[in-house]
């Protein structure tokens, strides 16, 4: 962009020079036959020695080398202007140039404006502005999120700890106390520390997230056998819950990638489709392959995603469930964690709810 504005510039003034080069004989041409067709006799009869002083200075001006004297000044004079305009013109829009990035980061100019020869400059500034303004804000409702979203965490960390001392007082205090109440209050006690662990780990992820990069190291894997040892380890959690994930593959896939990272992210999808789906139900894994791709899809069936949250899931510390549920209030960073990874993969990610179910679409590369 830069160089085609200098080659129009020069361009521009090129044409300008070569018109000056071709017109300046053809003046001086044209002038020398004009007077050639005027007779002079009436000069010479009105006064025979302005009459020889004129016929001198045209003969010096007009004849011989002197000509070509006079038209190289000529030329030499326009050049000089003609270069100083060019020049002056090049510093302008440098000048326009240098205003309009400092319009760039101010908030209080909605559209940034310049000269003609510089329109291509001028719709991608505003492009660049539009853009960063919008980054701006997202920053600035992703902070809002984290900030909301630690004082919840905070009050749900106070919850389970303040009833795990009053549990574990109680059987500090009671040496005598029934076997039987002593096991549920164990119990108890040690389900408020597992959520108290899940919390923790909620904000260790908010810490990691803001000053972490995720960084690849890929690998040969094979995604059959990653997405099987992962539903085998929510066996517990479903056997519990009386549900069943039913994985169902015609091939068996190996692809480059990095097995953490991925195993993150179907961890998370899978642990969304559990909680998310409903009581007694069975959770559908697919696994296809084309030429180019492969695709997974995790489909439960649930409580169908409003359009306006779909279309934000994916966002940092959004949260489709804002009622802080025990079980399936997050840190809202699963999803758009999930979505870097994949996409760092070269992949995609997709939502879609309908009143019946809930699916989550994976697109990776071969």
């Amino acid at each position: 962009m830069k160089n085609e504005l200098t080659k129009r510039l020069f361009k521009k003034f090129l044409i300008k020079l070569a018109i000056i080069t071709i017109l300046i004989p053809l003046t001086f041409l044209f002038l020398t036959f004009i007077i050639s067709m005027i007779d002079f006799q009436w000069l010479y009869d009105f006064s025979p020695t302005v009459y020889y002083n004129i016929n001198l200075l045209f003969q010096f001006f007009f004849g011989g080398v002197n000509l070509f004297i006079i038209m190289f000044l000529i030329w030499l004079v326009l050049f000089i202007i003609f270069f100083y305009k060019y020049l002056k013109e090049i510093f302008t829009l440098m000048d326009a140039l240098i205003d309009a990035a400092d319009k760039l980061v101010d908030k209080n100019i909605d559209y940034i404006s310049l000269p003609n020869d510089l329109a291509l400059f001028e719709k991608k500034l505003n492009k660049y502005k539009r853009e960063s303004e919008k980054m701006a804000q997202l920053a600035k409702e992703n902070e809002q999120k984290k900030d909301e979203l630690i004082v919840y965490l905070a009050h749900d960390i106070k919850t389970p700890l303040t009833s795990m001392i009053g549990y574990l007082s109680i059987l500090d205090e009671i040496d005598d106390m029934p076997k039987k109440q002593q096991q549920k209050y164990i119990k108890i006690a040690l389900d408020k520390s597992y959520r108290l662990e899940d919390l923790i780990n909620e904000l260790f992820d908010i810490a990691r997230f803001n000053s972490e990069k995720i960084v690849l190291v890929k690998e040969e894997l094979n995604l059959n056998l990653m997405i099987e040892q992962i539903i085998d380890d929510f066996y517990p959690v479903l056997k519990e819950l009386n549900k069943k994930i039913n994985f169902t593959y015609t091939k068996t896939v190996m692809i480059n990638g990095d097995p953490d990272k991925l195993g993150r992210v179907f961890t998370n999808l899978i642990k969304n489709a559990i909680n998310y789906s409903q009581d007694e139900s069975d959770i559908t894994i697919t696994l296809n392959k084309d030429e180019n791709t492969v695709n997974v899809a995790i489909i439960n069936k649930g409580k169908q995603i409003p359009k306006e949250k779909l279309a934000k899931i994916f966002e940092k510390f959004y949260r489709a469930d804002t009622s802080r549920n025990t079980k399936t209030g997050g840190s809202g960073l699963g999803l758009a964690i999930a979505k870097e990874i994949i996409e760092l993969h070269k992949g995609k990610i997709e939502a879609e709810s309908t009143e019946e179910e809930t699916t989550f679409k994976v697109s990776l590369p071969l």
